[in-house]
């Protein structure tokens, strides 16, 4: 063969090789993008994402350290400190219920973090692979780079939109946490209330049956008929049916609580007062306001500058060498309702602002009348304890009237039942003023460490 032909053979088959040599780059740099993305979605969600596990609201960086310029939103999230005082009755029930959470907000945090890192990256140039059929009915691959130059805006706000989200994201995470601990400590506190209370029936059901055993006596020996006798019956009853009352109230609530807690609960007891004066949080219903209002700022961003034309510059490397040229994207026409359409959306700043203050009013109104109900249940089981002594002190002359004959039983048995009946009310309203104060604790978001969320 002569060496021109062979020169023109060698030509021809490196310009064929072209497409496939094309072809093949853009599969690698398809097969390597993808290979990172899924190990790194994969690292997220690897054997340390369990349903009890915990997750850092904080951002890091690649070495896993702390990122610079992160979220203030999620920072005061981290810092608040639980009032939950480490080793009580409440901290230990805390800790089993927050040990058997489904943790279903950490892992859309986690989604919400992915997204996030994944529009930080938008900024940069898109490349992918571009098979065209000619009209030789040939295939011709390359490669197209695509670098936006100008689009109003869209791809910034879409990246405090992600940035938004994640913050949405970590404020849910902390607002279902702490109505999860809520609800496991609500159980607790009404539990120890039927048991106090259970324990008050009991001694009182117990004094009642010896009255009862007295009139027995006495309706044997002729000296009462067997009316008083079937009056002292019945307050017996009813007392008796008071404590299995509470012996179920209780029993209902400690399984209610066993069902949200990793384990037995049964040995812890007592209730705590929690130390709110001073503290001032602000509820994470604001905290979230705040974070969907910013949301919903970057959302009106990306859609105004869709209202707007774009333009992009793009490459298409083929085996006919580089094809440069610049897109104008976007809307392109502005129609006659473009301006009222804009106008809407500049307004959306506003209001973000009105949800934000009525959201700050509601929880500030709905916290000031726990903090007055406390106030007024304190009062209540002051007064009350002054009302409990001197019916103390009366049921004490009953019984010394009673011995020297001067009261008759029914009147000290009428005596007791009331005095029994009041101190069951006084003994729950301490578990009142408990509730309420687990409730504003829940509302500020204190029952549980920003750390170990």
């Amino acid at each position: 063969m002569p060496k021109d032909r062979l020169l023109r053979s060698g030509a021809e088959s490196r310009l064929s090789a072209r497409p496939t040599a094309a072809l093949g780059l853009a599969v690698l740099l398809l097969a390597g993008c993808m290979g990172a993305g899924g190990s790194g979605v994969g690292g997220v969600g690897g054997s340390g994402a369990g349903p009890a596990s915990r997750m850092n609201l904080a951002p890091t960086d690649a070495a896993g350290q702390p990122a610079q310029g992160g979220s203030a939103l999620i920072s005061q999230l981290q810092a608040r400190q639980s009032v939950l005082v480490p080793g009580s009755g409440y901290a230990r029930v805390a800790d089993a219920v927050l040990a058997a959470d489904a943790g279903t907000a950490a892992a859309e945090l986690r989604i919400a973090r992915l997204r996030s890192e994944a529009r930080a990256k938008n900024w940069l140039p898109k490349l992918g692979p571009a098979v065209t059929l000619t009209s030789l009915n040939g295939l011709v691959a390359g490669l197209v780079l695509e670098q936006a130059l100008f689009d109003h805006g869209k791809r910034k706000a879409e990246r405090a939109y992600a940035a938004a989200d994640v913050e949405v994201a970590a404020v849910t995470l902390s607002t279902e946490i702490n109505q999860r601990l809520f609800e496991g400590l609500s159980h607790y506190v009404k539990a120890e209330r039927a048991r106090a209370q259970g324990a008050v029936s009991a001694r009182a059901a117990d004094r009642l049956a010896g009255f009862a055993d007295v009139m027995r006596q006495r309706v044997e020996g002729g000296l009462s008929d067997r009316s008083e006798q079937q009056v002292i019956a019945q307050k017996l009853i009813e007392m008796d049916a008071t404590r299995a009352a509470d012996r179920e109230a209780e029993v209902s609530a400690m399984a209610e609580l066993a069902a949200m807690a990793a384990g037995p609960l049964d040995g812890v007891r007592g209730i705590d007062r929690l130390a709110l004066s001073g503290r001032a949080d602000e509820p994470l219903s604001v905290v979230k306001a705040r974070g969907e209002g910013a949301r919903s700022i970057a959302e009106s961003r990306i859609a105004r500058a869709g209202l707007m034309p774009s333009l992009t510059a793009s490459a298409d490397v083929n085996s006919d060498g580089i094809d440069p040229g610049v897109r104008l994207g976007g809307a392109g026409l502005l129609g006659w309702g473009t301006r009222e359409e804009l106008a809407a959306l500049d307004a959306t700043a506003d209001v973000v602002a009105r949800r934000e203050a009525e959201a700050a009013e509601t929880a500030q109104r709905r916290i000031v009348a726990l903090e007055r109900e406390i106030a007024q249940l304190a009062s209540q089981q002051a007064k009350g304890a002054e009302v409990l002594a001197q019916t103390e002190a009366n049921l004490e002359l009953f019984v010394e009237q009673y011995r020297l004959g001067r009261r008759t039983l029914l009147e000290l048995v009428a005596q007791y039942d009331s005095y029994a009946r009041l101190e069951r009310d006084q003994v729950a309203l301490g578990h009142e003023i408990a509730l309420r104060e687990l409730e504003i604790a829940r509302d500020r978001g204190l029952l549980v460490d920003g750390a170990r969320m």
